[in-house]
Protein backbone atom coordinates (compact mmCIF):
# COMPACT_ATOMS: atom_id res chain seq x y z
CA UNK A 1 0.00 0.00 0.00
CA UNK A 2 1.43 3.50 -1.49
CA UNK A 3 -0.18 6.93 0.40
CA UNK A 4 0.48 10.24 0.30
CA UNK A 5 0.55 12.70 3.12
CA UNK A 6 1.18 16.19 3.77
CA UNK A 7 2.97 15.90 7.30
CA UNK A 8 5.76 12.62 7.06
CA UNK A 9 7.03 13.55 10.26
CA UNK A 10 4.39 12.84 11.78
CA UNK A 11 3.24 9.73 10.04
CA UNK A 12 7.00 8.25 10.99
CA UNK A 13 6.48 8.91 13.99
CA UNK A 14 3.00 7.39 14.71
CA UNK A 15 3.95 4.05 12.84
CA UNK A 16 7.91 3.72 13.85
CA UNK A 17 7.14 4.73 17.78
CA UNK A 18 3.29 4.95 17.79
CA UNK A 19 2.58 0.98 16.44
CA UNK A 20 6.42 -0.23 16.38
CA UNK A 21 6.77 -0.97 12.68
CA UNK A 22 9.71 -1.46 11.63
CA UNK A 23 11.13 0.84 9.00
CA UNK A 24 13.20 -0.84 6.06
CA UNK A 25 13.39 1.92 3.79
CA UNK A 26 13.07 5.93 3.07
CA UNK A 27 14.22 7.89 0.50
CA UNK A 28 14.98 11.88 -0.26
CA UNK A 29 14.27 14.14 -2.88
CA UNK A 30 13.64 11.24 -5.31
CA UNK A 31 12.22 13.19 -8.41
CA UNK A 32 10.38 15.48 -5.75
CA UNK A 33 9.24 12.82 -3.08
CA UNK A 34 10.05 12.17 -0.06
CA UNK A 35 9.33 8.70 1.38
CA UNK A 36 9.00 5.75 4.01
CA UNK A 37 8.64 2.10 4.04
CA UNK A 38 7.27 0.04 6.86
CA UNK A 39 7.13 -3.98 7.01
CA UNK A 40 9.17 -6.80 7.80
CA UNK A 41 12.70 -7.32 5.82
CA UNK A 42 12.10 -11.22 3.33
CA UNK A 43 8.60 -10.07 2.71
CA UNK A 44 7.15 -8.97 -0.20
CA UNK A 45 4.97 -6.12 1.21
CA UNK A 46 4.93 -3.46 2.57
CA UNK A 47 3.00 0.13 3.51
CA UNK A 48 4.64 3.27 2.09
CA UNK A 49 4.24 6.70 2.66
CA UNK A 50 5.30 9.32 0.29
CA UNK A 51 5.20 13.59 0.79
CA UNK A 52 5.89 15.43 -2.57
CA UNK A 53 8.28 18.74 -1.97
CA UNK A 54 4.78 21.47 -2.73
CA UNK A 55 1.63 20.07 -0.71
CA UNK A 56 -0.61 18.65 -2.49
CA UNK A 57 -4.27 17.61 -2.06
CA UNK A 58 -5.05 14.89 -0.65
CA UNK A 59 -7.80 11.94 -0.83
CA UNK A 60 -10.23 12.35 2.47
CA UNK A 61 -10.28 8.94 4.38
CA UNK A 62 -14.03 7.40 5.52
CA UNK A 63 -14.73 5.64 8.62
CA UNK A 64 -14.76 2.42 6.50
CA UNK A 65 -10.88 2.55 5.75
CA UNK A 66 -9.55 0.73 7.89
CA UNK A 67 -5.40 -1.16 7.50
CA UNK A 68 -5.80 -4.36 10.44
CA UNK A 69 -3.12 -5.07 12.41
CA UNK A 70 -4.26 -8.41 14.32
CA UNK A 71 -2.23 -8.44 17.49
CA UNK A 72 -3.06 -11.85 19.56
CA UNK A 73 -1.14 -10.86 22.74
CA UNK A 74 -3.73 -8.80 24.63
CA UNK A 75 -0.60 -7.24 26.96
CA UNK A 76 0.75 -6.17 23.41
CA UNK A 77 -2.15 -4.75 22.24
CA UNK A 78 -2.33 -2.56 25.27
CA UNK A 79 0.63 -1.54 25.73
CA UNK A 80 0.12 -0.13 21.67
CA UNK A 81 -3.16 1.34 22.67
CA UNK A 82 -1.24 3.29 25.93
CA UNK A 83 1.59 4.52 24.01
CA UNK A 84 0.10 6.02 21.35
CA UNK A 85 -2.95 7.61 23.72
CA UNK A 86 0.27 9.14 25.73
CA UNK A 87 0.97 10.33 21.78
CA UNK A 88 -2.42 12.13 21.98
CA UNK A 89 -3.89 9.47 19.60
CA UNK A 90 -6.80 8.05 20.86
CA UNK A 91 -9.41 5.53 20.42
CA UNK A 92 -12.41 6.27 17.72
CA UNK A 93 -15.82 4.43 17.62
CA UNK A 94 -15.79 1.94 14.81
CA UNK A 95 -18.49 2.74 12.13
CA UNK A 96 -18.58 -1.17 11.84
CA UNK A 97 -19.47 -2.32 15.25
CA UNK A 98 -17.30 -5.95 14.36
CA UNK A 99 -14.50 -4.19 14.98
CA UNK A 100 -14.99 -2.87 18.27
CA UNK A 101 -15.75 -6.46 19.54
CA UNK A 102 -11.82 -7.06 20.40
CA UNK A 103 -10.48 -4.83 18.69
CA UNK A 104 -9.25 -0.80 19.18
CA UNK A 105 -9.58 1.90 16.19
CA UNK A 106 -7.40 4.65 15.93
CA UNK A 107 -6.91 7.42 13.73
CA UNK A 108 -3.88 8.53 11.80
CA UNK A 109 -2.29 11.91 11.67
CA UNK A 110 -3.93 12.08 8.44
CA UNK A 111 -6.93 11.07 9.75
CA UNK A 112 -6.90 7.21 8.31
CA UNK A 113 -7.84 4.47 10.60
CA UNK A 114 -6.08 1.70 11.92
CA UNK A 115 -8.01 -1.03 13.53
CA UNK A 116 -5.42 -2.90 16.09
CA UNK A 117 -7.34 -6.80 16.40
CA UNK A 118 -6.88 -8.66 19.29
CA UNK A 119 -6.77 -12.25 17.39
CA UNK A 120 -4.20 -13.88 15.25
CA UNK A 121 -6.37 -13.09 12.12
CA UNK A 122 -7.55 -15.14 8.95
Amino acid sequence: MARPTNQIEKIIDFYENGLGLEKIGEFHGHEGYDGVLFGTPGHSYHLEFTQCEEPMELPRPTKEHLLVFYIPNLFELQKMVHKLAVMGYREVEPENPYWGRGGVTIEDPDGWRIVLMNTAGI
